[in-house]
């Protein structure tokens, strides 16, 4: 009987619980404090630590099943994914790890144990691989993995790998090792009997793919490319679970195991369009979508929004390109996706419940960003006809014009090429790759963190970096190392203590700031942030001496502000919930000492009734000086006892619990906060505001930073009287003011409407008429661009066949307006709109548009009007 997805999952996590194991959950996809990284793209990245050494690892031996997304690098590439039948964005990616326990014999035992004698894989269709060395980096040969081996597998079966195949690395500096993988041949046996599946191992055949990697971590790379052996060796193992299924499944394609069939089916239903696993776009477009709605959704789930920067930019691509294939191959131009997430929120319930607890709010969002680009996507196909309309006919599109449908519009190159070629025309693909490298060049420039290697002062580098600074804002303290760090031009230096006071900006809450002395230098610290859970403190300058024991402080008084803010948000959080409802759940939040900012999952505007009936309850909990409690307790207590746990955090089997009055408030946190409520002295929203689809952004203050802000409304109506000369009634005076300026204004319309009746008769007398056209142009006398507009639709009125082009100076900067008659934009197809982008506006150095009978235009070069007007003359006389 062929097992599903689900319980071949739970085989292999019951497995390794059976050789002592502990099983931990998935961290999130999301990556928090770990520079290097947007999203967990390994199941190795919620141990770093362990393998840098940064701490040590609560469990010896540990497996679990990690999500994990990759969409570009050296990984996969965003465009292909779909085109295949194996590569995917978002994957689950089965792990078993040792941290200097067990090593290279047992884990080669487990892997063959549980692929032969557990999902009875053939024994004669597995191929392994071994590392051959290296003499250019004096690695030997993996004498050990290869001996093993060899007590389950013919030497047929055993391929010898290069470095790049068979060397595994976390990056250009950190622990890396050899590695020994397990590949699987998926062919039919007459294909195998006519040529050897080792001949096919590493060489990208689709049915010969390799699904378990077992890396033995031994060495540290150091930034001058030596490596160093390291102090204990662990065991970082990971097994592709699509490809595992698809192989225990006995499926040619990943798409055709019960891990996707169930969106595709879905998908079938909706459009109306068969699946039928083949090359054809059609088909593809099927998969593009059972693949990206597992990333859209599960990147959601774990707190990452779309939006046009960093990681959030990431997954509106992902979710775009999976719009642009069912809107231009399954002739579906409704919102699809959202319409599928209860088909993988149901499909995940048991292992990744994040998903259906959080579906309504996925949805909304999802349905909101398909509307959003099925909009763009309309202007983006009428930008496409505009390039086809001012290019020869059968020519080819600028690498410039199509790499703008792509970085504005969402076009992929592929599908520009692909709407060209129907219309007969090419593409200038060597120019569009050329600003695609110009965009990621300035993108890596932006970002370019130039990091050197520790030095350590330690003689022990395991020395874990303790926190103290809940209880003390100061301590002795010695210094176990340092590295200089270079980013956009600027030096900085980054220190690690034993024990610091400093907390590292996580959760929200901003990092600590203040000083750590060498001696009589006092170095000052800018920031504290963490590096996966490496607690770094940011120093401008290194003193000239360097010395091991140390003291460091805390900026006590800024603390104070940012604790009264974090205990301000619980509050905040809690009133929300009761006054909005529970759907109200933190969707990201940033805690300072001039102010808080938190975000939260709602989907209408609040009132002015419910911003004040949140503050109200706030503001109660304040007077009533409620004792904040805080006790760490393990995780399943905590839940028990009704403690929030946000979506996207990764929580230790021991968790902070920060409560604020049981029936009021009761939150995991590893936050900082105020002794009591009291200490908050007022609480008052200053914004709520959208931020994103579905996500409602507040900002607030309490403490001193509401008596400053209390000081400068009052400054403000202290101004405000002043400049109504301090009358008894500010309202009433304001009134009047508003009153005698609603008069003025229609006096000055008045008195405008008669000038441009003036200003009309007189352009009037200075027509002419170029090939059949009249033509009016000149400059004209008025305030504003407005007036402009006025002129153009009046002229309209009095002339029949006409263009004109008016242009004005308002306040030393260029304003022009084309307007013309319907009749001759149909009959000599002119363009206002095109005019004034492609004549005007590179001619007074600013931008426009408009429709094609009426356009304007702003800029900065006053000195070319009169050449404008010359222009448009001379386009009417061809």
């Amino acid at each position: 009987m062929v097992m599903t997805s689900a319980e071949i999952r739970q085989k292999f996590l019951d497995f390794f619980a059976s050789k002592g194991h502990h099983i931990v959950p998935s961290a999130p996809i999301v990556v928090k404090n770990d520079p290097t990284l947007l999203f967990t793209n390994a199941g190795m990245n919620q141990f770093k630590d362990y393998f840098l050494g940064n701490k040590p690892a609560p469990f010896k031996r540990i497996a679990d099943t990690q999500k994990c997304l990759r969409v570009s690098g050296k990984h996969n590439d965003l465009e292909e994914v779909g085109v295949d039948t194996y590569h995917h964005t978002m994957f689950e990616m089965l792990g078993n790890w040792s941290f200097g326990d067990y090593f290279k014999e047992e884990a080669i035992d487990w892997s063959w144990e549980l692929l032969t004698d557990g999902y009875k894989i053939p024994k004669d269709r597995l191929y392994a691989t071994v590392f051959e060395g290296d003499p250019a980096e004096k690695l030997p040969a993996s004498v050990i993995a290869l001996k093993k081996w060899k007590e389950y597998l013919p030497d047929e079966q055993i391929v010898f790998g290069s470095k790049k195949d068979n060397f595994w690395e976390m990056g250009e500096t950190g622990p890396c090792g050899p590695c020994s993988e397990i590949h699987v041949d998926c062919r039919t046996d007459e294909e195998r009997a006519l040529l050897p599946g080792h001949l096919l191992v590493n060489k990208d055949h689709p049915q010969v793919i390799e699904i378990w990697n077992n890396v033995f971590i031994q060495f540290n790379r150091l930034k001058d490319g030596s490596l160093v052996p390291l102090a204990s060796t662990n065991v970082d193992t990971g097994m592709g679970f699509e490809r595992l299924v698809r192989v225990l499944q006995g499926k040619q394609s990943n798409y055709d195991t019960d891990i996707f069939t169930g969106t595709i089916e879905a998908t079938e239903k909706i459009t109306r369009k068969k699946y039928h696993n083949t090359d054809a776009k059609e088909d593809v477009a099927f998969r593009v979508i059972a693949d990206h709605i597992r990333a859209i959704a599960f990147t959601i789930a774990d707190g990452q929004l779309p939006s046009n920067t960093g990681a959030g930019y990431v997954i509106r691509r992902i979710l775009r390109r999976a719009v642009r294939y069912y809107y231009s191959y399954l002739n579906y131009s409704d919102p699809l996706i959202y319409q599928l997430l209860p088909v993988i929120a149901e499909q995940f319930r048991t292992v990744f419940p994040e998903l259906i607890q959080q579906l309504d709010f996925i949805s909304k969002v999802v349905k909101e960003e398909e509307d959003a680009f099925l909009r763009t996507l309309g202007k983006g196909l009428k930008k496409i006809d505009e390039l086809f309309e001012t290019t020869p006919a059968g020519g080819t599109l600028k690498g410039s014009s199509v790499f703008e449908l792509y970085d504005t519009y969402g076009f992929p190159l592929d599908l520009t090429r692909l709407i060209a070629q129907e219309r007969g025309f090419t593409v200038d693909e060597a120019g569009f790759n050329t600003e695609m490298q110009a965009q990621k060049d300035r993108s890596r420039a932006a970002t370019q963190l130039d990091t050197e290697d520790w030095i350590w002062l330690a003689k022990d580098q395991s020395l874990p970096c303790s926190f103290i600074g809940y209880d003390l804002l100061e301590t002795d303290a010695s210094l176990l190392r340092y590295r200089k760090v270079k980013a956009k031009g600027k030096t900085s230096w980054q220190l690690v203590l034993d024990r610091t006071p400093f907390y590292a900006e996580s959760g929200g809450q901003v990092g600590d700031t203040g000083w750590i002395s060498f001696g009589d230098v006092n170095a000052v610290v800018t920031d504290t942030k963490k590096e996966n859970d490496l607690i770094i403190h940011i120093i401008e300058e290194l003193p000239e001496s360097v010395t091991e024991n140390v003291k460091a402080w805390v900026d006590a008084g800024r603390r104070k502000k940012i604790a009264v803010h974090h205990s301000a948000t619980h509050l905040l959080h809690a009133a929300l919930r009761k006054v909005l409802g529970t759907h109200v759940a933190q969707k990201g939040s940033m805690v300072g000492p001039g102010y808080l900012r938190f975000d939260f999952s709602h989907f209408a505007k609040m009132t002015d009734e419910e911003i004040a009936d949140v503050e109200a309850m706030v503001n109660a909990e304040i007077r009533k000086n409620i004792p904040v409690v805080v006790r760490v307790l393990p995780k399943e207590e905590a839940l028990a006892l009704g403690a929030m746990a946000l979506f996207g955090e990764k929580y230790g089997d021991m968790v902070r619990v920060v409560t604020i009055d049981p029936d009021y408030s009761v939150e995991l946190c590893g936050g900082t906060h105020v002794g009591a409520t009291g200490e908050l002295g007022y609480f008052k929203i200053t914004s709520e505001a959208a931020t994103a689809a579905g996500v409602r952004r507040i900002e607030a203050v309490s403490g001193l930073a509401f008596e400053s802000y209390l000081k400068e409304k009052e400054d403000l109506i202290s101004e405000f009287r002043s400049k109504l000369k301090n009358p008894p009634d500010v309202l009433k005076a304001l009134q009047n003011l508003q009153e005698e300026n609603e008069r003025l204004k229609k006096h000055a319309d008045q008195l405008e409407a008669r000038m441009l009746v003036g200003i009309r008769n007189e352009l009037l007398q200075k027509d002419e008429i170029i090939n059949g056209v009249t033509f009016i142009g000149d400059i004209v006398n008025v305030s504003n661009a407005e007036a402009l507009r006025k002129l153009c639709n009046d002229l309209k009125n009095n002339l029949h066949d006409y263009v004109a082009v008016l242009c004005t100076n308002i306040g030393g900067k260029p304003s022009v307006a084309i307007g013309i008659a319907d009749t001759v934009v149909q009959a000599r197809q002119l363009d206002a709109g095109k005019m004034i982008k492609e004549i005007v506006a590179p001619l007074i150095k600013g931008g426009g548009g408009g429709q094609k009978n009426l356009a304007t235009a702003g800029g900065q070069d006053i000195s070319r009007l009169q050449e404008v007007i010359a222009e448009i003359r001379a386009t009417l006389e061809k």
